[in-house]
Formats: structure tokens, C-alpha cells, sequence
């Protein structure tokens, strides 16, 4: 038996997919939320939106600290563990849940795969980047998105034995739910028509951590909202560490996070994206819509070399040149290879 998690947003996106690859297969799993993200915007909303079932264990951990929060996933997977006969784990990408269930499974001698392997930003003071070269170590099975992916684990002393080129599992979901959230067309809820508009995420502590930083983010956007009209859907984090840096922005309308749904359709008919995402560089990509991304860094490379991404430092003056340029040229990227909407029947495969 299979078991399968997710326990952040970012999951949803990558594992939706795969979980439904399985149920079409007849392949037995248990679906393993841990709670992560327990917020409904973060959380419920996505299993109605992306047509997943309904978690077989819900371990509720909820928030806190790093160390907090992943003590609390392990002892809680334990006794999942030790519930079920699993004969593999299957994880997605780099969040808390990630590591604390693949660490769990690897000292009860469960097999872990890893979906998402290889991608390195070399910046060990992300978190995110922590989980996601431990989980690779204590991976057997390593399913990786973009050529990067397999140079890192080669790098490494990872066998390439062990690695499996798939895709990008979260572009299988954006590529199934697309006309979809079109359909709905959400950016009418702002008065805007398809390409009037831009679209901002910020949630990394880097960025809205620091006061001076997120300020210097805070005056860049509120500068851009002046040529572009910017929707904002703000992270619980950004808004509870920045407070008032963010109100008053001209131009610049902060609404509460949205579904899965309502964002895609609201990016894939942007003008502009300017995030700190991950996911959000791949999605971007996909739907080749520039984006500006607010870091030093970036783990997906390809965004870089075939996207239409470009990292921007945290930096008032900086972030308003980059956007302005590129609203005056716009980037014209292309698809990296096996971003098709299959990914996840590569990944069964290699399972089965």
C-alpha cells in the first residue's frame, strides 16, 4: 500500500495529480493530510478545486515553529505508520510536512519517493531548502522536474539509479483546471479586463520578516499600482509580520488568499506577476506570463533559462525598473520539455 501526503498549499498543486493517477490505476493507498496549512483559503478549499478526495488521516498538527511543528508531524506519522502496512511514501516538495513524514518513514525502513527532486536555491538560510536536500538524501526514488534537478543529486553522490526526468507534476494541475478557472473570470470581480492588470504574492520571511526589507517591497508595489492596477491576495504570515507597511498603497488591492481556481485564472490573464514563489515561477512559465521574482535566488533555473521569470533583489528602486522594462518588453519564454500534463503518469510508472 501507498501512502501519500500533503499538509501545505504547494502540496495540493504537486500531489492532486498523483493521487488521482493512483485512484484511476487501482492502486491502494492512504491520503495523509498532516494539517500544515489547516487554514480553509490554504487548506480545504483546494481538495473541492483540484477534484481531490477527501483525506483517509488528518493528523491536525497546525502551525508553530520549525522544530515545533516537525516534532509533532513525526510523532503523529509514527502512529500512522504503525497503523498501515505502507510499502512506499510518497512526499512532494519542500515544506515542513515533506521532511518530517520522509524522515519518519525512513527510520520504520518505508521507501520514500520524492516528488519535486533536486532543486537547490544553495541558500541554507531558506528552510525550504533544508527539507528538500535532507528529503532527497533519504529518498530512493527521486522524480525530477527540470535537468537541474538530476546535476544537483549527480553532484551530491546521489545514484542516478535512483533518479526518474518526469516533469512538473504542478503543471499537470494548472494545465487540467485551466479553461476552468478562465471560465469563471475572476479578474471581473475587480473591475479589470484580461491584461489591465498585475498580480503580487509575498509571503517568504526574507521579504516580510524584516521591516525595512518589507518596506522597500511595500513602496515598489504601491509605486507600480500608479501605471498598473495590482492584486494582492495576502498571505496570513505577510500580513500578521507587516501590518500597516502594507495599507494605503496606491493602486494596490489587498484581498484575503483565494482558491485555487480563482488565482490561476486571475495570473494566467495578468499583465505581470511579482511573487516570491516557487510554484509561482513554474505556473508563470506555463502560461507565459512575465514575472518578476522578489529573491537573490532561485531553485528552478529553468524558469530563468526558458521561463519567463527574472529575480529581482528586494530593493525599491530595483523591483520598479525590472517591472517597468519588462512591461515595456515582455519576455517571450517557452515550455520546458515534459511540462505536458502528463507528469504524473511518469511518476505512477515509475511507482508501479
Amino acid at each position: 500500500m501507498i501512502c501519500t501526503v500533503v499538509g501545505a498549499r504547494p502540496n495540493f498543486m504537486k500531489m492532486a495529480p498523483v493521487i488521482l493517477e493512483l485512484r484511476r490505476r487501482g492502486i491502494p493507498q492512504v491520503f495523509v493530510h498532516t494539517g500544515q496549512h489547516y487554514d480553509a483559503r490554504m487548506s480545504e478549499i483546494f481538495f473541492d478545486q483540484l477534484g481531490m478526495p477527501q483525506p483517509d488521516v488528518y493528523l491536525g498538527v497546525g502551525s508553530g515553529s520549525h522544530a515545533d511543528q516537525t516534532a509533532r508531524i513525526m510523532t503523529a506519522f509514527e502512529k500512522t505508520c504503525g497503523d498501515y502496512a505502507f510499502k512506499r511514501l510518497v512526499v512532494a516538495g519542500d515544506v515542513n510536512s515533506t521532511l518530517a513524514c520522509a524522515l519518519t518513514a525512513a527510520k520504520m525502513g518505508i521507501p520514500v519517493a520524492h516528488v519535486e527532486a533536486g532543486l537547490r536555491s544553495f541558500d541554507r538560510d531558506m528552510p525550504e531548502e533544508i527539507n528538500r536536500v535532507l528529503t532527497d538524501h533519504l529518498s530512493d526514488l527521486l522524480f525530477t522536474t527540470e535537468p537541474s534537478g538530476a546535476e544537483n543529486l549527480a553532484r551530491e553522490g546521489i545514484s542516478g539509479d535512483k533518479v526518474r526526468y518526469v516533469g512538473n507534476s504542478m503543471i499537470d494541475s494548472l494545465r487540467a483546471h485551466l479553461d476552468r478557472a478562465l471560465t469563471q473570470q475572476p479578474w471581473t470581480t475587480y473591475g479589470f479586463t484580461p491584461g489591465s492588470y498585475g498580480v503580487v504574492t509575498l509571503h517568504r520571511p526574507s521579504n516580510v520578516d524584516t521591516p525595512e526589507t518589507a518596506r522597500e517591497i511595500a513602496e515598489a508595489i504601491g509605486a507600480l499600482g500608479a501605471d498598473l492596477p495590482l492584486i494582492f491576495p495576502i498571505h496570513p504570515r505577510t500580513l500578521s509580520r507587516g501590518g500597516d507597511i502594507w495599507n494605503g498603497l496606491g493602486g494596490v488591492h489587498i484581498v484575503d488568499p483565494l482558491g485555487y481556481l480563482e488565482f490561476l485564472g486571475l495570473m494566467a490573464r495578468a499583465r505581470l506577476v511579482i511573487t516570491d514563489s516557487g510554484g509561482i515561477q513554474e505556473e508563470t512559465t506555463a502560461l507565459g506570463v512575465p514575472c518578476l521574482t522578489v529573491r537573490l535566488n532561485t531553485e528552478r533555473p529553468v524558469t530563468l533559462t526558458e521561463g519567463t521569470n527574472r529575480l529581482v533583489a528586494p530593493r525599491r528602486d530595483v523591483i520598479v525598473e525590472s517591472a517597468r522594462a519588462v512591461l515595456n518588453d515582455p519576455p517571450r519564454g517557452r515550455i520546458p520539455e515534459l511540462w505536458d500534463g502528463h507528469a504524473a503518469v511518469r511518476i505512477v510508472d515509475g511507482l508501479a
